[in-house]
This record gives structure tokens, C-alpha cells and sequence, in this order.
């Protein structure tokens, strides 16, 4: 029987990059999805690929890169798509999976400024460009003084807004930057202490249709035991947490032997709140771990916190 995946994935160059890493993993573990013609790329343009002047939390937040992706999907239009693992809205739309997680990136961020190494560096009043709620509000948690700027586009977009003087600083994933073959332009990277990852930051993640049998057996031939575990611990906590799209929500899983660590975190948007906690469990464990983080986050954060913005 002829092996033939098609493979959906936004346009942008490190969305193309992911679909490339997926692909290679495809193609290393399962027979016959190494010939030639056996994986066809399927670009796709998203709201979020559109909307280039706002941030995403003013549009609607959820769904934003993945949408359009889950409609040719479902519509047979594709048979698997590729995603950046934190672009995935908590619930996905019925009849779609989460198939496969490969194995993770390193999820933390880093400060691009310049020789700046640490938050606690930036100028007193100093422009911070970025788009997400969670930076933002984690950034004004330790430094209320910085002003934060709306800052969209690709990693090279960004990068250059710091290089003209446009902000003075700026923070991206350092899986993304990797993945561009941009790693020396790093700058510092954050300890998860300073600045917790979103949820799945630096995971891929394929997702299929339900019912397709065939595609789901090969995704599982490179899905990531250890990495789907966390993905996991992370996504059961912020299922509970149900945050709005203006809820700045980060959460890390770390796995160590049998042993799972997850610290999460919720944030009020200008940063004068910011309530941490974390759990620790057996591998095994994931998603009941992931549940009791967020309901010990949900009552100390009280009625009312999460939906404030919503």
C-alpha cells in the first residue's frame, strides 16, 4: 500500500521550518514516507498570518494560527497539520487530535537588547516591543517603570524594530530562533524563573483526524513520550485555569526519570499581580497533575481574576 501524507502548515518561515522538522521525522520513521512525492507540503494563510497591526488578544486570541488549518483538515483537504504547539486553542474543534508532539525545543525566552543581559537591566522607562499578554505582564511585574509597545511580525521583523532604535528591547522563543538557524542572535536567555514559557512554547505539535487511522499510526511513529507528557501536565492546567485571551497564563512542565515538575503561572496584564505555584508527580500522572495546578492557581487567584478581561 502506497504511504502519502499531505501536511498543512502556515506560510511563514518558521512555521515552514517546523513543517521541514516534521517532515524528517516522518520520513525517518516511517517506511515509505521517504520517496519521493510520499509528503506533500500544503501551505495555508491564518487570520493571525493577516492581522500584522494588533494584538492578538484584541482580536479575538484563541484559534487565531490554527483555524483555517482545523477547517481543511476536517475538510480532507489535508491529512495532518503541523503546529506550534502553543498556538493550539485548549479545546480542539471535534473529530481533530493531538497526534504527536516531537521532541521539545529549549522553551525559554530570550532578551534581545543589545549587551542587556537581564530584565532588571533595562533602561528605567525603556520601550519593550511584543505582542503577548504573559511577556508583557511578567516584564511589569519586575519592572513597572518599562512601557511595552504592540510588536507583530516575523522573528526578523522584530528583530530589526530593536536594531533601528524602534523599541529597546524585545523577547522571542529561543526554540524559534534555533529553528530559523538564528541562534547567535539569541542575546540573553531568560531563566523560567525570570520569565515562565507559554504553554507548549518550543513544541511541535501534528494533529489529524480522529478517525483517520492510518495517518494517526504514523504520527505516533515519532511522536515524543516525554514531550507529549508535559504538553500534556501543561495544557490539563490551563484547561482548568479557562483563562480569556487577555488572561497573561504561562505553565512549564519538566520531566526528570519517572518524575514530572509543571510551575505555572497567572497574571493580571499590567503586572501588579502575579500569582506562581507548581506541583510535582509521577510522569504517569500528567494530566492529573496538571488539573491540581490549576485549580490551586484558580482559588488563589479568586472569583473573578480570570474572566476580569475576558
Amino acid at each position: 500500500m502506497t504511504v502519502r501524507i499531505r501536511l498543512g502548515t502556515r506560510r511563514s518561515p518558521l512555521a515552514l521550518a517546523q513543517c521541514a522538522l516534521a517532515r524528517q521525522a516522518l520520513e525517518d520513521g516511517v517506511a515509505g514516507l521517504g520517496q519521493a512525492g510520499a509528503i506533500e507540503v500544503v501551505t495555508i494563510i491564518t487570520t493571525g498570518d493577516r492581522i500584522v497591526d494588533r494584538a492578538l488578544a484584541d482580536v479575538g486570541g484563541k484559534g487565531l494560527f490554527t483555524k483555517e488549518i482545523d477547517a481543511a483538515l476536517l475538510a480532507g483537504e489535508i491529512d495532518a497539520a503541523v503546529h506550534s504547539c502553543k498556538d493550539l486553542p485548549t479545546e480542539l474543534p471535534d473529530g481533530i487530535i493531538l497526534a504527536a508532539v516531537l521532541p521539545r525545543e529549549d522553551p525559554r525566552d530570550v532578551l534581545i537588547a543589545g549587551t542587556v543581559c537581564h530584565i532588571a537591566d533595562l533602561p528605567q522607562g525603556g520601550t519593550v516591543g511584543t505582542a503577548s499578554l504573559r511577556r508583557q505582564a511578567q516584564l511589569l511585574g519586575r519592572r513597572p517603570d518599562l512601557r511595552v509597545r504592540v510588536l507583530r511580525g516575523n522573528v526578523a521583523t522584530r528583530l530589526a524594530r530593536v536594531e533601528d532604535g524602534s523599541v529597546d528591547a524585545t523577547l522571542l522563543a529561543l526554540a524559534g530562533l534555533r529553528r530559523l538557524g538564528l541562534a547567535e542572535r539569541a542575546g540573553a536567555v531568560l531563566d523560567v524563573e525570570e520569565m515562565l514559557p507559554a504553554v507548549g512554547q518550543g513544541a511541535i505539535a501534528i494533529t489529524c483526524r480522529a478517525t483517520d487511522h492510518p495517518t494517526r499510526a504514523c504520527l505516533a511513529a515519532c511522536d515524543d513520550a516525554l514531550s507529549h507528557a508535559c504538553i500534556a501536565a501543561e495544557r490539563a492546567m490551563l484547561a482548568v485555569l479557562d483563562g480569556s485571551c487577555r488572561t497573561p497564563i504561562a505553565g512549564l512542565a519538566e520531566a526528570n526519570g519517572e518524575g514530572l515538575r509543571l510551575r505555572g503561572l497567572v497574571a493580571r496584564p499590567d503586572g501588579s499581580e502575579v500569582i506562581a505555584d507548581q506541583r510535582s508527580g509521577a510522569l504517569g500522572d500528567a494530566l492529573e497533575l496538571g488539573r491540581a495546578l490549576g485549580e490551586a492557581l484558580k482559588r488563589r487567584a479568586g472569583p473573578g481574576f480570570m474572566a476580569e478581561d475576558g
